[in-house]
């Protein structure tokens, strides 16, 4: 009888630990033979590790967790085999299954992120996003060749246009996230892409979302950013 109950217990435990890890991140790092894969997440503003995987030999790897809500987690590669340096791939996670291919060779830029509807969002600001700072970058080099030169004109021009495509930049991204409102990752956009625009702009963005995404991790992020800003506008 007492081994029956501790079997029973066992099997609760097992049962418990399987039931609770509601989302699971496979993939492969192709070239890699050696080093540490770590799982990531902000706490209280740091960085800490969920977890880790040492890799010897089998670039394939899986985690699971336990997610409440949707939340960005990072892939972060501490390389022993390579060319010295370290990348963290960010992707928006949520209860289900996740994958990620990647190279060692360029582990962050070459990154495949396949997963459900927040990362499937993020995936398609990104790719916009990119082009505002390849034209941003364009911008500037012609802006710093301007200055160079002397010609006032020109770097008036410069000047005009970095401040137009940065308007054109923060429009889109408000006008992606009212889009997506119903999603957490609309929250997460404003506050790691524009917050510092008009807090009037903020305010309107924050008030079009749905209690559900108010309510949320980044929700609540957002209207404390929202908060603080009034606050020190007002002293």
């Amino acid at each position: 009888m007492r081994r029956f109950f501790a079997l029973l217990l066992l099997t609760c435990v097992i049962v418990s630990c399987s039931e609770s890890k509601n989302f699971t991140v496979s993939g492969t790092v192709k070239g890699l033979k050696k080093g540490t894969l770590y799982l990531q997440r902000i706490q209280d503003t740091v960085l800490s590790n969920i977890d880790s995987l040492v890799v010897d030999g089998d670039p394939e790897f899986e985690f699971s967790l336990n997610l409440e809500e949707p939340e960005v987690l990072y892939l972060h590669l501490n390389k022993v085999d390579a060319s010295g340096y370290d990348d963290r791939i960010m992707f928006f996670a949520e209860p289900g299954e996740m994958n990620i291919t990647t190279s060692l060779k360029n582990f962050e830029g070459f990154a495949a992120v396949i997963g459900a509807e927040n990362q499937m969002r993020w995936t398609e600001f990104q790719k916009m996003n990119q082009k505002f700072n390849d034209k941003n970058l364009d911008l500037i080099k012609g802006s710093y060749e301007a200055q160079i030169s002397g010609v006032q004109d020109d770097i008036l021009r410069y000047d005009d246009s970095l401040q137009r495509l940065l308007t054109s930049k923060y429009r889109y991204t408000g006008q992606f996230a009212s889009t997506n409102s119903e999603l957490e990752m609309a929250p997460f956009l404003i506050l790691s892409q524009i917050p510092d625009a008009n807090i009037t702009y903020l305010d309107t963005l924050y008030s079009r979302f749905p209690n559900k995404i108010k309510r949320s991790k980044y929700g609540k992020q957002l209207k404390k950013l929202i908060e603080e800003r009034k606050s020190a506008e007002q002293e």
